[in-house]
């Protein structure tokens, strides 16, 4: 019998969860208040001190928040989402939190971000599902929020909401040309090779000698070492077969990596420029121009930028030893970082039906420190290619008009992760501060964003009387032909995943296609 259709409203006689704890075993974060059976009567004198000051005809306001299940959900499961979660569960020892995810599998960038030669980096995993694993913690996939359900419905739904839900949109170049076949943003070709549903038919012609990366990030460096790295080097990661079996083929022999500024302003980290130096097969391309009176200039930075710097001068500057000089003699492949280019134009192909060189204004610096800025000098150069990946940047989009979104910015505008103007509505990660830093700078952020929630919970700010949290939501979904995808579905899809990598020796083949993984749920 389908569901039946309704919409809850708050009100105070919904059932709890679960019953309340005893007074000596209830916790909020490090209080230890009402550990102590000599505190419980002041306790019980200050709770009903509070309440006391409620006015008639005020919202009530959650005081009891140790007795109280507070019902949490976080739109979002990548890292920014569990981390949340899991500050949550952990300094809160009855709040309950619902994982709301629009892919049908969990993870996010973890999973589609993270390059296949990087798997130490997706050990993290192993602390997400411990948090999934939590009687207190569900996982909702498939559920796509301001389609499916709308924020407001959750708000509704439940005391708090925390939007985490990533940038999952890329920067466009905005110049001519841009809409050209041979044209791809770095984010869909990372999502390609790393088996992101909706970039599972890219088909990247890789049929050409050079390739453009512009930008000079991690993910630039991440997309250039993919199209250099042997296949061999490759086969025994989670790399989808379609993309290993492109790569095979692929007579990409040249990658430059393209910047508007200089060696000091480059964004990608020393791990990532190791491993383009030390990668089999390839040799750098380097002009030492570029580099002239760094040395003293690298003095005063801080220590990261002055070590990225100096293996940068060494690479470029040093002469490299007998082995690695016959290393990179006999490297077939090879990379180069082109400095103070800025892309103007996308040149066509004679029959103007695909992309075949990009137009780039020689630039200059002006300003100093993190005033930095390139500016045009008038000159312009072409470089031919058949390959351009944008990587300049990724930005989020806004997911539901009740929340408040900076499209200059691309962020939800926020105080410390509070949602300006939306009382119980929050925000962690990347919508919340923007595309930069790396997964520990995302989990110190989401520990902030769960912090102030809990606080604003502790001070009666958020509403008051139990709320039905996932139940509410269930029966919206149901009633909208919607199925979500629970944790247990995913193991079911991880255990098929392993066995499908098993006879190729990878750790996984990932499964691509919705539909697909719907059927195998029996859906």
């Amino acid at each position: 019998m389908a569901p039946r259709c309704w919409r809850w409203w708050p009100w105070t006689a919904w059932p709890r969860t679960r019953p309340p704890p005893s007074e000596s075993t209830q916790t909020f974060g490090n209080s230890d208040e009402v550990r102590d059976p000599a505190n419980a009567k002041a306790l019980r004198k200050k709770r009903r001190s509070a309440q006391m000051r409620v006015k008639p005809g005020k919202p009530r306001f959650l005081l009891d928040t140790e007795e109280q299940t507070p019902q949490i959900c976080v739109v979002g499961s990548g890292p920014a989402g569990f981390y949340t979660a899991q500050h949550l569960l952990k300094h809160h020892s009855r709040a309950h939190v619902d994982i709301y995810e629009k892919q049908l599998v969990p993870f996010g960038l973890v999973r589609f971000g993270v390059a296949p030669d990087h798997p130490e980096v997706k050990n993290v995993i192993n602390t997400f599902t411990r948090t999934a694993h939590s009687d207190r913690c569900a996982f909702h996939g498939n559920v796509v929020v301001g389609r499916d359900v709308t924020v407001q419905e959750l708000r509704d739904a439940y005391h708090a909401v925390v939007l985490s839900y990533g940038a999952e949109d890329h920067r466009g170049l905005e110049i001519p040309g841009e809409e050209l076949p041979g044209v791809l943003s770095a984010r869909a070709f990372v999502g390609w090779y790393n088996g992101l549903p909706e970039n599972r038919k890219l088909a990247p012609d890789l049929s050409c000698d050079t390739a453009v990366v512009l930008g000079q990030g991690n993910v630039a460096l991440d997309v250039a070492r993919i199209l250099l790295t042997p296949p061999e080097y490759l086969e025994k990661t989670d790399i989808t077969e379609a993309a290993l079996g492109a790569l095979r083929q692929s007579q990409v022999k040249t990658v430059w990596i393209v910047g508007r500024r200089g060696p000091l302003q480059v964004a990608f980290t020393i791990k990532e420029l190791r491993e383009m130096i030390q990668l089999p097969g390839t040799r750098p391309i380097l002009d030492p121009a570029d580099f002239l009176g760094l040395q003293d200039r690298i003095k005063e930075v801080p220590r990261p930028r002055k070590r990225l710097t100096e293996l940068l001068l060494q690479a470029a500057t040093e002469k490299p030893g007998v082995a690695e000089a016959a290393r990179r003699a006999s490297a077939s492949r090879a990379w180069g970082l082109r400095f103070f280019r800025s892309p103007q134009q996308v040149l066509p192909s004679p029959d103007g039906r695909r992309a075949a060189g990009i137009r780039l204004a020689v630039t200059r610096l002006e300003g100093v420190g993190e005033a930095t800025r390139a500016v045009p000098t008038g000159a312009v150069e072409d470089l031919p290619c058949g390959l351009v990946l944008s990587s300049i940047g990724y930005k989020s989009r806004p997911i539901d008009p009740s929340v408040p979104f900076d499209p200059k910015l691309g962020v939800i505008p926020n105080m410390e992760g509070r949602v300006v103007d939306v009382p119980g509505l929050y925000c962690s990660g990347w919508v919340k501060r923007g595309p930069t830093g790396v997964i520990t700078t995302t989990m110190t952020d989401s520990f902030v964003t769960g912090q102030i929630l809990l606080q604003d919970l502790k001070a009666g700010l958020l509403p008051s009387g139990p709320r039905p949290g996932y139940a509410a939501i269930k029966a919206l979904l149901g009633c909208r032909g919607v199925w979500p995808v629970s944790f247990s579905d995913w193991e079911k899809l991880d255990a098929e995943e392993v066995s499908r990598g098993q006879g190729a020796g990878k750790p996984r083949e990932k499964l691509l296609d919705p539909q697909e993984m719907l059927r195998l749920l029996g859906r």
